[in-house]
């Protein structure tokens, strides 16, 4: 089938955005070029007891609990669902799969076709990504294996960043680390900031725009974003750099790192779990990792969430003010991903400590795009604001789907 897209002619496809994690599998069905979403849906404690999946279609959401000893039996199911759903009529119709993985270093600035070099070189990289990259190859054989006339495509959350300039991604340590071990800022949700650059120029009629990109979620960075391309971003050599997360610690001295390993006599591996699984707002709060949790604490009076909640807007503000310097002044701010598209009360602390830079909360806006409630995006300072604030959701598996079927249609 064929649709008509401006003067040319596209071809109708079905294709998979594909998200797997060590024991999960997520994944969304669209119907291209349009964009229409046929299913969704997520896999969830693969290789563990107690597996169970749900699919979203039509408005209806469908749990079932079923063994899952593997991904490769996750992928069988799901493409048995999506028949029995009449999503498809047949595998032949799914003509492309578009997974996602974190860390592509600087061998990638672009998606690709997942050729069985491309393979190797992600799991290659699993040692700078070992939470990401080894479920990702997961994702990608079991997908090979199931549907094997699908053109299967890799979407990296780094590629956006490799625009940045040097003085930007480098670090300040002995250079042979760089060169010989790839030591240096990669950045992550690479993906998301690229939607919202490619919405922002939509939306304001060019390409030419500054802008910040607070992706503010358990996982959250900001980058600086100079016509359309990634100029600096919060993240770095892993996603546990930047801003202070749910569970990971951001930016810390290193030093007071190697004090502790040698105080408490704790490997590397299990400094990592900490910095990564028990730190954060999780740390600060004592046992609370999602903001809700933590502004419901706040309200009754929780010193500690307290104290969570201004270091998590602290260091975001900071990380705006040094790009905003950066850019020499920006069009607009746009919050997204979950914090940032549903947290008033983040958006108003973030806003009342940049009124230096001339912002202008619209409290009333504010508080209308919250919660998840039916205004989704919109303007949230007044028309005088020097720097408007944008609040616009994320679609990363639309970005996988249409690299997806543009590599898939040539």
């Amino acid at each position: 089938m064929f649709c008509i897209i401006g003067t040319g002619v596209e071809e109708i496809m079905k294709i998979l955005s594909v998200n797997a994690g060590s024991s999960s599998l997520k994944f969304t069905a669209f119907e291209m070029p349009e964009e229409k979403v046929l299913a969704s849906g997520n896999f969830e404690r693969i290789g563990i007891n107690d597996s169970l999946y749900t699919i979203k279609i039509n408005g209806e959401k469908i749990k079932k609990e079923v063994d899952l000893p593997n991904h490769t039996t996750a992928f069988k199911i799901l493409m048995d669902e999506l028949i029995r759903l009449n999503v498809v009529s047949s595998l032949d119709e799914i003509k492309g799969i578009g997974h996602r993985v974190v860390q592509g270093a600087d061998h990638y600035d672009k998606s690709v076709i997942a050729t069985d070099e491309v393979v190797l070189d992600i799991d290659s990289l699993s040692s700078i990504a070992p939470l990401h990259n080894p479920a990702a190859v997961l994702g990608i054989k079991a997908a090979k294996e199931v549907v094997p006339l699908a053109t299967e495509v890799v979407v990296f959350d780094t590629a956006f960043h490799q625009s940045m300039p040097k003085e930007n991604y480098l670090y300040a340590i002995p250079m042979e680390w760089y060169h010989k071990y790839q030591v240096r800022r990669y950045g992550a949700h690479g993906t998301s900031h690229k939607y919202i650059a490619l919405e922002m120029a939509k939306k304001l009629g060019r390409d030419d725009l500054k802008l910040i990109v607070c992706h503010i979620g358990s996982g959250a960075s900001v980058t600086a974003i100079k016509n359309g391309k990634s100029f600096d971003t919060s993240m770095g050599f892993t996603p546990n750099a930047g801003l202070i997360m749910g569970t990971r610690c951001g930016d810390t001295d290193v030093t007071a790192i190697t004090y502790i390993m040698d105080k408490l006599n704790i490997s590397p591996k299990e400094m990592d779990t900490i910095l990564n699984k028990q730190s954060g707002v999780y740390a600060l709060s004592l046992g609370y990792s999602d903001m809700r949790d933590v502004t419901e604490q706040l309200e009754n009076g929780n010193e500690d969430a307290k104290t969570a909640m201004q270091m998590f807007i602290n260091r975001i503000v900071d990380y705006i003010a040094k790009y905003y310097f950066e850019l020499e002044g920006v069009d607009a701010i746009v919050f997204t991903a979950g914090v940032g598209e549903n947290g008033a009360l983040e958006r108003s602390l973030i806003a009342k400590k940049l009124a230096f830079l001339g912002v202008k909360l619209d409290e009333e806006m504010n508080n209308k795009i919250a919660g998840y409630k039916e205004i989704s995006e919109g303007v949230i300072t007044t028309a005088d604001s020097s720097i408007p604030l944008y609040v616009m959701p994320t679609n990363e598996e639309v970005m996988i789907a249409r690299d997806t079927y543009n590599l898939t249609e040539k």
